[in-house]
């Protein structure tokens, strides 16, 4: 079942490119909490989305929010991503797309015509401090980024 704004977000821990353990329900404790499932690290509209979140990142800085990228990459390959690109928020392995899964954001070996079963959707997700999802959008066409328009009008309400 695919969540809602309103729901309650599921928690989940995960391991950053720097090989720390992220909590979400620790996360929250500092602030509202942006969630950024993208398909893969290297990829042309994958860049293009987290640089212009980084580009940008003081917008949600300001407005109390921790942006996390997350990926099926390993936390190797998030991390030689990060610095090519010079990205300065955490990026969080979901090797075995389990979060990706919880949060209706991966493919069912129905992203390519190779079968792959473990790529996350492009989605977004705003979470209050409170653990409630205030803002929710998976992409139906993994070359559309999400709608940071409405994410920071969302964001701007909390």
């Amino acid at each position: 079942m695919a969540l809602s704004v309103g729901d309650a977000a599921p928690d989940f821990t995960l391991y950053s490119d720097g090989m720390e353990a992220v909590t979400l329900s620790d996360a929250l404790k500092n602030g509202n909490v942006l969630l950024l499932f993208f398909p893969g690290a290297f990829t042309s509209v994958c860049t293009t989305e987290l640089n212009t979140v980084n580009n940008d990142l003081a917008t949600y800085t300001d407005a109390n929010v921790q942006v996390f990228g997350i990926s099926t990459d390993s936390p190797f390959v998030l991390q030689e991503f990060k610095k090519a690109n010079s990205l300065t928020f955490p990026l969080l392995t979901d090797h075995n797309a389990e979060v990706s899964a919880l949060y209706d954001s991966k493919y069912d070996n129905d992203f390519t015509s190779m079968n792959l079963d473990r790529v996350s959707k492009r989605s977004a997700f705003v979470i209050a401090q409170d653990g409630t999802i205030r803002y929710a959008e998976i992409t139906a066409n993994a070359g559309v980024q999400p709608d940071f328009e409405a994410i920071q009008g969302v964001l701007a309400s909390l």
